[in-house]
């Protein structure tokens, strides 16, 4: 067996999977297939409140009959999340789309294509969660970029300083305290406007000002 192969059936052994869905033959059909990829799994019914805990994987059903069934979504759900339609009418599609699924299987449930859908689950869920990790990123250096900036401004108006000699004196100050630059500026913000609320603000007098 290949072993990117190998792997992969390694992981799935080791996949917590949790079904949500009424006790049947349709049920049993997912059961068995799981069992036999080597998923360790926990049935629940009737459908929960809240997302199964402690589930990598959940196939739960997706029906105008249940309530609740569309309540969970990929964005708030850490699980990988493959739903279990009934119908293909357009308020089940509607209620596919609210859920945002991961993967999706169709009635009647058969053994072929169970495994494809787990592992193309779990690959969009991964990429889901590394895309997510780098728009974080770039939301925080955007962040960090803007407290840096109104820093600059606020050591230009109070202390006379250039915006390249603010930048540096916030940038010695990190070092020194070893913390980041953005955590400085944010020091330095919150100092000003504890100034400005005791009436202390205003810009230091510039060179030849004083009486």
């Amino acid at each position: 067996m290949d072993h990117s192969l190998r792997r992969l059936y390694e992981d799935l052994r080791s996949v917590a999977v949790a079904v949500v869905y009424p006790p049947g033959e349709d049920r049993d059909v997912l059961v068995e297939q799981l069992k036999r990829i080597g998923c360790r799994i926990h049935l629940h019914w009737p459908f929960p409140d809240a997302a199964p805990a402690g589930a990598d994987v959940i196939f739960f059903q997706v029906s105008q009959c249940v309530q609740n069934s569309s309540a969970w979504s990929a964005s708030e759900v850490e699980a990988t999340l493959i739903a279990l339609s009934e119908y293909e009418t357009p308020t089940t599609l509607k209620q596919l789309l609210k859920t945002n699924a991961h993967g999706v299987l169709t009635r009647p449930f058969r053994s072929a294509g169970i495994l494809s859908t787990l592992v193309l689950a779990r690959s969009a869920k991964q990429f889901q969660s590394r895309q997510q990790v780098k728009i974080d990123k770039l939301e925080n250096t955007i962040k960090a970029r803007r407290v840096i900036e109104k820093a600059i401004r606020v050591l230009m108006d109070h202390q006379r300083l250039d915006e390249r000699a603010a930048y540096e004196h916030m940038r010695t100050r990190a070092t020194g305290l070893r913390v980041s630059v953005a955590e400085v500026a944010a020091m330095i913000i919150e100092a000003s406007e504890a100034m400005e609320k005791l009436g202390l603000g205003g810009s230091r007098p510039g060179p030849g000002q004083n009486g």
